[in-house]
């Protein structure tokens, strides 16, 4: 059974940064896909940034530039360091892990983005 547990959100201030932690059992986190997504108020969720074999990375238009996912291997965990955070930025972001085309999501965790 593949568990993930976030942490890491709060509030910030416009321009300031976070880092998001992803930590993971029943699974090897570098040998599969996994991503972060965050969802809105009203929005669907959508895809953040993605990272593959461990080392393959995919990001949204909105955050290229900005954030920075990334996997420790000894720790089996994920990152989103996110910076030059932006009021729209604001979300419930949650790690996903895509297992043998079986999803699992963490409980997620609010980031809020003050102007």
């Amino acid at each position: 059974q593949v568990q993930l547990v976030e942490s890491g959100g709060g509030l910030v201030q416009a321009g300031g940064s976070l880092r998001l932690s992803c930590a993971g059992s029943g699974t090897i986190f570098r040998l599969n896909a996994m991503g972060w997504y965050r969802q809105a108020p009203g929005k669907e969720r959508e895809l953040v940034a993605s990272i593959t074999n461990g080392f393959s990375t995919n990001y949204a238009d909105s955050v290229k530039g900005r954030f920075t996912i990334s996997v420790d291997n000894v720790k089996n965990t994920v990152y989103l360091q996110m910076n030059s955070l932006k009021p729209e930025d604001t979300a419930v972001y949650y790690c996903n892990c895509h297992k043998w085309n079986t999803d699992y999501w963490g409980q997620g965790t609010q980031v809020t983005v003050s102007s």
